[in-house]
Order: C-alpha cells, then structure tokens, then sequence
C-alpha cells in the first residue's frame, strides 16, 4: 500500500483566514475531518500544534538544520475511534481540537552551552513565524520559523512496530509572541554593529580653518511596540541625540540642525549550531571552527521627518570653571561686572592657549515611525539557531557657512509586541474532561545538540 493513500484529510480551524495572526494565550479550535476512498486500516490518530526553526547555511558543504522547539499533541478520546479501527469507504470523520499558544517553552527546550548569561532566557521564549508573512518580513531564505498544525493518520508496522503515517495534513500559522520590553544594551567598542557616538570638525568651507569640533551622542530609544495582530504600532520610540560643540574660539557659534533621515535595518542571524551568545552584540562574523553561521540585512528608509530644533546652552569647560574660580552653578549668577570682566579674561586666555573656554550643549528629540505599510516587523527575538534585531540609522545634517555636513549614528531598536490582545469573546471555560488532557496539551520540546556535534544535516525530531 502506499504510503500516504489518495483520500481527503483536512485540518480545519474556527474563523481561521491565511492573514490571521494569533500570539501568545491565543486559542486554535477546530476539526479533522478525514474521508476515504476505501477502506483504511489504521491504529491511532494524532493532532499536534509544532513549532520548527530551519536553517541553511551556504558553503561547499551547506548544512539544513531544523529544531522543533514545540510540540504539543492533543489527546484524541477513545469514543471518537471507530471500532473496529478501520475508516469507512465514503464515511466521513470529525475530530475535534483545541489548543493554546503557549506563553513560553520548557527549560528544557533549551539546555545547550552558554558563554553569556541571561541568553537561555530569551531562548525559551516563542519566537515569531518568520518567512510566510503576506507582506516582507525581511527575512532570507536560509532563516524559516514555522508554526503548523498537524493531523496524522497512523498505522504500526505489523514487522518492526513503528508508527507510519498513512495520511497527513498540514495548516501553517502566522504567530507574533507578546514580549516584553528589554533593558538597554551595554554596548561596547567591540560590538561592531552599532555607532553610538561620532565627532565631527566642522568647517565653515573647505579651505577655511577649523570652526570647532561637533560630537554626537545616542541614547539607545525606547522599544516600538506592535500591536498583537501586527498592524499598529501602539507605542512609538523616540531616539535621543546629544550634541556637544567645542568651538575654536569664544566667539564661535554652533552649527545650525538643518535635517535629519533614517533608516532601520533588519538583520537576521543563522546558524547550523546552537548559538551561545547574543549574536548582534562583539563580532558575528570572526571565524569559528565548529559551526557554520551566517547573517542577512536588509534595510527600509523611514518616512520624512521633521527636522528638530535645536536649543544650544553654552556652559563652561572644566579648565575655564577653574581659571575663573567658579566652584559651583551658582556662582554663574555674581553681578554682572565680575561677569564681564571674566569673560574678557577668559576671551584673552582662549587667544593664546587656542583653546574656548565655553562648548555648547543641546539634546534632539526625534520620533520614529515604522513604515508598517510596506513590511512586516516580526518581534526582536533569539532562539538557539536564529536571531533577529534591527538597528536604527539616524543621519543628521548640520551647517555652518557654506558647509553641509553630515553625521551618522546607528543604534538598537528593539520591536515588540504588546500583550493581553483581545481575544475572541466566545471563549468557552474548558470541560472536565479537557481539563484532564492538560498534561498531554503541555509543550514538548526538543533539546539543540552541542556545536561539536552538528556534523549531520538535520537535527533530531518527532516522527
């Protein structure tokens, strides 16, 4: 007999459309209906909701590598089994399902080596679908997370007593887990993919001598949090940009804001092993010996935006404060002859140690709006063969004469998705007896071997 007879199988889910998109606590009811074109013997029934990551890794040897990091298998009551176990030419059969995204995995879905701690917590979180979204989510074809639900027909081999599928179908599901916002990055030189601070000389053309020295600082922006369904966003970020202007002389005033672009940048990390850091944070791309890893970025510019306005405060450098005997904020309110006569003298110590004794402060305030029409931003998440985190790159273009500069900052932006989504309002309490197949509806999970031991081309998993 064949493996997989030509009969009809259908997995079907209640209000279910191919842009539905649940997230976590998210119910999925349904039915299996099975109808066969003769009679079939077989011995049991499984319905499961599975999670698998996959990845491919390019190379003269490329690696597939696929970990199923969920698997829930819902109990099929013994009442709704024909007896005896034979499904009837023309008759058709229905089972019914429920089940839950879960909130999280298992410890045990992650139990490989970690160099950096904290890392196992974000590995047992739900990473979000990636690579079946109707809109670009970014993502390339060597990083897939899918999320299906599953029914298989099953019959034992009357020889070895396996368990072989004689019929299967499969419904794919869009999933966007509710995380939660993450502390800021403690980013370092040695993290190659951010730029949170740049200086700049500014000129006022390109023969003329230096005017001062621009420096701009970022503070890593607030999380853009997702509504659940993937199409708002109910918190935008705000990124903050510190300016600090050392002139080269008293006299010297700073540059003037005259627009400001952005872009932000998709970049998605694979591996053919476990991943034992986080991957966006030193240097991704230095040679390993064990494992195969890449990465993908792809980027997608910002909307216009309005350029911010600039409000300079002048304050006095440390060596000026001393000179001139200021010990405190409050001694810049003395009367306005002591005033006067120091800034004379600070004007006359600047001329000939070429140094200002004043710099000018000021911090930009910029929104940040995700072009949600044009792509789909899945959550900032990492599991243990797959990442992905976007980075922010703000442009600022400053003048001073007949000068445009530029100056260029990229930092992190974590994108999240809020919880507690409305759910459908007919969800019933479940039954004693669903209540006792709690302990079969619990994630089952798969462990990701070591690095040392990923010679071969898939993982292990379920049948």
């Amino acid at each position: 007999m064949a493996p997989f007879p030509k009969s009809n199988i259908d997995v079907n889910i209640d209000n279910h459309y191919r842009s539905k998109v649940y997230t976590s606590s998210s119910p999925i009811k349904g039915n299996v209906t099975i109808t066969t074109r003769r009679d079939v013997p077989f011995d049991s029934i499984q319905i499961l909701l599975m999670g698998h990551t996959k990845s491919r890794v390019e190379g003269m040897n490329p690696h597939d590598v696929t970990h199923t990091f969920l698997k829930m298998i819902m109990p099929v009551p013994e009442s709704l089994y024909p007896v005896p176990r034979m499904l009837e030419t023309g008759h058709t059969y229905t089972i019914p399902f429920n089940f839950v995204i879960p909130n999280q995995l298992t410890i045990n879905a992650c139990n490989h080596h970690m160099q950096t701690p904290g890392l196992q917590d974000h590995h047992v979180l739900l990473p979000p679908s990636l690579g079946r979204w109707e809109k670009d989510d970014m993502a390339p074809e060597m990083a897939r997370i899918e999320y299906q639900i599953k029914a298989r027909v099953l019959r034992e081999d009357e020889i070895g007593g396996k368990s072989v599928r004689i019929m299967e179908a499969i419904q794919n599901i869009n999933v966007l887990p509710a995380s939660v916002e993450e502390p800021p990055l403690n980013i370092t030189d040695q993290d190659r993919l951010y730029t949170m601070h740049k200086s700049k000389s500014i000129r006022k053309n390109l023969l003329a001598s230096k005017l001062g020295r621009l420096t701009a600082t970022a503070v890593q922006p607030t999380p853009a949090v997702i509504r659940a369904d993937g199409q708002r966003v109910v918190s935008k970020p705000t990124a903050q940009i510190d300016l600090n202007f050392e002139p080269a002389s008293v006299d010297v005033l700073p540059p003037k804001i005259t627009g400001v672009s952005g872009k932000v940048t998709a970049i998605t990390f694979f591996s053919s092993g476990t991943i034992p850091n986080f991957p966006n944070l030193g240097d991704w791309n230095q040679p390993f010996a064990v494992d195969k890893r890449g990465s993908y970025s792809t980027s997608v510019g910002l909307p216009p935006m309005a350029t911010p306005k600039a409000r300079w405060n002048q304050r006095l450098t440390a060596a000026a404060r001393r000179d001139s005997g200021y010990a405190s904020d409050s001694n810049e309110h003395s009367d306005s002859s002591n005033q006067k006569r120091k800034s004379k003298q600070q004007r006359q110590s600047s001329t000939i140690s070429g140094a200002s004794p004043v710099y000018h402060m000021t911090s930009l305030q910029i929104p940040i709006d995700l072009p949600l029409e044009k792509r789909t931003f899945v959550p900032t998440f990492h599991s243990c063969i797959a990442s992905r985190v976007y980075t922010l790159h703000l442009s600022l273009q400053v003048a001073a004469g007949s000068t445009t500069s530029t100056v260029s900052l990229t930092v992190p932006l974590q994108v999240a998705v809020e919880g507690n989504f409305q759910q459908d309002g007919n969800i019933e309490l479940p039954s004693f007896e669903e209540a006792e197949a709690d302990a079969h509806l619990r994630p089952r999970v798969l462990s990701v071997p070591q690095q040392e031991f990923t010679e071969t081309s898939v993982l292990p998993g379920y049948n």
